[in-house]
């Protein structure tokens, strides 16, 4: 067939239906979710082929391989990353098989970066890009489909990549996070001239966004002149329905809005997430003998572009702790907030602190897994009523992403910037043993998407209008076997963009003077940990039962003449911590002071001892 050797002169003259979802039509098949689907192409090769007949049969035209995540980087989640070309070259033969002459079958590729949380794009993404699409290439399909792609440097660094090894048709998909722009902050209309010039011979949109969305994203693009326009969308937004997640949009509506997509002169219309061979049909037979209309760009003026830059992070502000270190010793006492509702006592503590001369109050997220009022609330009203900046730690447990961006940008209209970034002890180990523990991801990679906060940019990739001014804290636990591992740890969330180091506490001179001579040459300020002791039955709990923290036998044989607490144990475990600051002030200006069980008395007895010698 003539025309099937010329895509882009059939396009000038006819409309095309794409085909529909592949993963969550195959899921509503009875295919698990998460099993890996581009493998089916090996082991279940006659359900992919039923799956593009039923597409082709429903009155698409345009047929994509099952190949959106068959790249080494997806495929080897699954143990799968040397099948990349089985599972690619045998994907194309089944499109093909499935369909007749009048169609095409497309390559389906998709961005390294999809599926995780970190955005990242490296040098070798592009050998990959490179080795999927010969994969495709050699399996005879008519075209590439580069889709789902959040950030324009992804797409453009993809799209160049194989623009030399082929002259068939790429058609070049970006997915918006919001009407109108990519993730990287990029406008439509910006997205699609730089895609033009590196060499796209089809553009358009798909996933994420539902048809009304995706609508009037193209209803404010400008487009390059003369280019071929195409749109995926999903069957609406994902939401919970009786019970079950799934897609709102009717087969019916999604219909009418291919007509108010040919409309915009779009010439592939097709479906992606949720769309069903009944949504294909439906847009068949809605644009069944119709002619393609030509596209008339928006009258509007183009606005000034961001360039494809990384962010440049802030590393502190005026008046920090940053600050304060470099002129005086500084000192940051940590006080959790309480268990129950009343903040009456704590405001006393806190206002007691703030008189004994500590710079910063600390309150822990939760710690050892006990709920505790929200340090984000306290930390505000401390704030607002006393004047002190806190300094609120944040646990990776207890938050998803969407969660903890949101708790961060709260903070920062709250003007607390100030935080810790901690793992967190598991959830099972608290006082709801049954809470579930988060951890989408790790301190290292908090620091650093805090870090991205800082230049503007949301955990997604969103413009946040302005940069944050977050001062970042991390952990170091000196109480370990392997100390190299350690410190090395300790550099890596340096190089992840910590700003400060906050230790476990320390009980005798050789911990501290070892500690001081292994950081000496880090760029960032140490906080050397100091908690006093209540009683030897505390001195127990903290070294067998609390993790990172060790106690010497010098302070067993000390203690253990107060086996209960009192004030002569009390009075005892300040002489100790005293002499721990005295040792301490010899190598660090940084001091972090913890209240042990609310005795802020304690603290704020040490911090005026620290602050008047």
């Amino acid at each position: 067939m003539a025309d099937k050797l010329t895509l882009k002169d059939h396009l000038r003259e006819h409309l095309i239906v794409g085909d529909g979802a592949m993963a969550s039509w195959l899921y509503q098949k009875g295919i698990p979710i998460g099993q890996c689907c581009e493998e089916l192409n090996l082991s279940r090769p006659d359900l992919i082929l039923n799956t593009h007949r039923e597409y082709y049969e429903a009155g698409a035209r345009l047929i994509e391989t099952n190949t959106f995540g068959a790249n080494r980087d997806a495929l080897s989640r699954h143990g799968l990353e040397d099948s990349v070309y089985r599972i690619n070259w045998k994907a194309a033969g089944l499109a093909r098989e499935a369909m007749g002459p009048d169609a095409w079958v497309m390559g389906s590729m998709t961005a390294i970066s999809a599926g995780r949380v970190r955005h990242e794009i490296l040098p070798g993404h592009r050998e990959l890009f490179i080795e999927q699409a010969e994969a495709l290439l050699a399996g005879g399909v008519d075209g590439l489909i580069m889709e789902t792609f959040l950030d324009l440097a992804e797409l453009i660094l993809a799209l160049t990549a194989v623009r030399s090894l082929t002259d068939l048709p790429i058609i070049a998909q970006l997915a918006c996070m919001e009407v109108g722009k990519t993730r990287d902050g990029f406008t439509i209309t910006e997205s699609f001239r730089q895609l033009s010039d590196a060499g796209a011979d089809i553009l358009g949109l798909n996933c994420r966004l539902g048809p009304g969305e995706l609508l009037r994203t193209m209803e404010q693009t400008i487009v390059p002149e003369g280019m071929i326009l195409s749109v995926f969308p999903n069957a609406g937004r994902l939401g919970l329905m009786e019970g079950e997640f799934g897609y709102t949009s009717s087969p019916t509506y999604f219909a009418e809005r291919a007509l108010s997509f040919r409309d915009q002169g779009i010439r592939i219309i097709g479906g992606c997430c949720g769309t069903t061979p009944e949504h294909i049909r439906a847009v068949a037979c809605a644009l069944n003998g119709l002619p393609p209309l030509a596209r008339i760009n928006p009258a509007q003026l183009r606005e000034p572009e961001p360039t494809l830059q990384a962010a440049v992070s802030v590393r502190g502000e005026t008046n920090t702790i940053l600050e304060m270190v470099k002129q005086r010793p500084t000192v940051l006492v940590e006080f959790d907030p309480p268990k129950d509702l009343n903040i009456e006592q704590y405001m006393i503590g806190a206002a007691s602190l703030q008189d004994a001369g500590a710079d910063v109050i600390t309150m822990a997220d939760n710690s050892l897994a006990q709920t505790r009022m929200s340090n984000l609330a306290l930390g505000a009203i401390v704030k607002m009523r006393l004047g002190i900046d806190p300094l609120v730690h944040i646990a990776c447990r207890d938050r998803n992403l969407i969660g903890q961006q949101s708790h961060l940008m709260g903070l920062h209209a709250l003007g607390i910037h100030h935080i810790l970034v901690v793992t967190g002890d598991p959830a099972r180990f608290g006082d709801l043993p049954g809470a579930s523990s988060v951890f989408d991801v790790s301190s290292f990679d908090l620091i650093r998407m805090v870090k991205q906060l800082n230049g503007g940019i949301s955990f997604s990739g969103q413009s946040l209008q302005e940069r944050g001014h977050f001062v970042v804290g991390a952990a170091f636990n000196p109480h370990v076997n392997n100390l190299e591992s350690a410190f090395n740890r300790l550099e890596r969330k340096i190089e992840a963009g910590a700003d400060f180091i906050l230790t476990q506490p320390v009980y005798d001179r050789a911990t501290i003077e070892m500690i001081a001579d292994r950081t000496r040459h880090l760029p960032v300020p140490i906080f050397i940990g100091i908690m006093p002791i209540t009683s030897a039955r505390n001195a127990e709990f903290l070294h067998n039962e609390v993790p990172g923290i060790r106690l010497t036998e010098d302070v067993f044989k000390r203690m253990g003449k107060y086996p209960a607490a009192g004030p002569d144990a009390r009075k005892e475990g300040l002489d100790i911590a005293r002499e721990l600051v005295d040792v301490s002030r010899e190598c660090f200006r940084g001091f972090y002071l913890m209240t042990p069980f609310s005795y802020y008395e304690m603290t704020a007895e040490l911090t005026r001892y620290l602050k008047k010698t």
